[in-house]
């Protein structure tokens, strides 16, 4: 019995952590979100919407260095559209690629989404959308402004933190 304050104590601050940890992940309510739509599920279109996606990333990186307003970014991104399209366009007909695609700006719904364990509402955001083809495959999405995507897209591999306490209560719970 004398050990239950201390497990208590360990329960308290591993859910504290995982508060912390998952917090830093949350969307701002003034974000620009960004996503890429493959025209299918199957692996070759899968495959197509990666390289769109890597497209997108290193523009898009270029247009929002040191953009520190939301009104910045949407006047980048508006003017940049057509440099991301030519980049598009130009990839896809290099593969030969039989599909058209479209780049919309503006708001666009996105499904219900959990995300390094937080969980993103369904609804219409303010967006960067490339839809390939139909637009019926998996597709990736992240978060333009702020720069989220370009963060993480530095990072060189996805790394997931842990703790003592975590890998504890893993092993016997």
């Amino acid at each position: 019995m004398k050990y239950v304050p201390y497990f208590i104590l360990v329960i308290v601050i591993y859910v504290m952590i995982g508060h912390f940890v998952s917090a830093k992940y949350v969307i701002p309510k003034e974000a620009i979100r960004v996503r890429v739509i493959a025209n299918s599920s199957d692996e070759y279109d899968q495959d197509v919407k990666m390289n769109v996606k890597d497209i997108v990333e290193s523009d898009m990186y270029n247009v929002m260095t040191n953009v520190d307003s939301i009104e910045s970014a949407r006047d980048n991104i508006n003017k940049n559209i057509p440099i991301l399209s030519k980049d598009i366009d130009k990839y896809l007909k290099g593969i030969n690629y039989n599909n058209n695609f479209d780049i919309n700006f503006g708001y666009n719904y996105f499904p219900k989404k959990v995300y390094k364990g937080v969980e993103y509402k369904e609804g219409m955001y303010e967006s960067l959308v490339v839809t390939l083809g139909n637009g019926e495959g998996n597709n990736w999405w992240c978060v333009l402004f702020p720069p989220i995507c370009m963060i993480e897209a530095e990072e060189s591999t996805d790394v997931e933190y842990t703790t003592m306490v975590k890998e504890l209560m893993n092993k016997y719970f």
